[in-house]
């Protein structure tokens, strides 16, 4: 199968080099990697020269935009403004972090998903982080059948019917129940151990920690689902005060009328899908 990468890229003079040797490393070689410096202040750029030097399918593309580490809007803007530079097909796409390391098989076993299971729409591994003593850990807060952020494959015909990524805190909670909605299902593979060299969140903004609450709110939970999982996340993070700022945040974006993320049928499907969930397990 035929794949092309967009990295975006902010600061990651520290990781970058890893990241892009890992890809360059696969058996399955991509048909374009698309690197997009988003208004970098470091040895970023010089970084991504440098591989554009050593192989053709690296490209570099320069952006300018705000030097807050957000998560959400920032990525998905730059991985954006990397999909409008794509000039080859591609039967899968791959929103990927510049601060990973994949296993050099990860996307020759990634194509085999796609191929042998025609209904998966979107497929990834699992991350692990290095602990105080040195050792990779697996760190995937969420279900099993959710594939980070940081190294999203998405099968075209499902990236096309979901209408692409929300520019949002959230994009990668609300691309996979779009896809579901859509009549694909999501594929994870315990075998594909990504290391994920920085902890989720380290980097970002203060502001922040308002935003979950007000995804939940644009993905149009309600309240007492977003109070459900709100909890269920602070209990294992053993962290209160994230449920206290997700429902100040889910109330913040009410208040203001914040645009939602899905359409009113989207968000009866991703209410009824929520719900399902919880009582499934509830009831074991």
């Amino acid at each position: 199968m035929k794949y092309s990468i967009i990295i975006p890229a902010h600061n990651e003079e520290i990781h970058l080099k890893d990241a892009l040797s890992s890809v360059l490393r696969q058996t399955l070689q991509p048909s374009s990697v698309i690197v997009v410096n988003d208004n970098s202040d470091d040895a970023t750029e010089s970084i991504i020269d440098d591989f554009t030097a050593l192989n053709p399918i690296f490209q570099k593309l320069n952006i300018i935009s705000s030097h807050l580490h957000m998560p959400g809007s920032k990525v998905v803007n730059a991985f954006k403004n990397g999909l409008d530079q794509l000039q080859v097909e591609y039967d899968f796409i791959v929103k990927l972090d510049a601060d990973i390391i994949l296993p050099d098989n990860y996307f020759e076993k990634i194509a085999n998903i796609f191929n042998n299971y025609p209904n998966v729409g979107i497929a990834g591994g699992f991350a692990y982080e290095q602990d105080e003593t040195g050792e990779w850990k697996r760190n995937h807060p969420m279900d099993n059948d959710h594939v980070r952020g940081a190294f999203k494959s998405y099968k075209k015909a499902c990236f096309l019917a979901m209408g692409g990524l929300r520019n949002a805190m959230g994009w990668d909670t609300v691309d996979e129940l779009l896809a579901k909605f859509h009549g694909f299902d999501i594929h994870t593979d315990e075998s594909l151990k990504v290391k994920h060299l920085r902890p989720i969140g380290k980097a970002y903004n203060k502001r922040a920690k308002l935003l979950q609450g007000k995804a939940m709110y644009t993905m149009r939970y309600g309240f007492l689902i977003t109070l459900i999982a709100s909890a269920k996340m602070a209990w294992k993070h053993r962290k209160l005060k994230s449920l206290l700022d997700n429902l100040k945040g889910f109330f913040g974006a009410k208040k203001e009328k914040a645009p939602f993320l899905v359409t009113e049928k989207e968000g009866d499907f991703i209410r009824a899908l929520r719900w399902k969930n919880i009582k499934g397990k509830l009831l074991g």
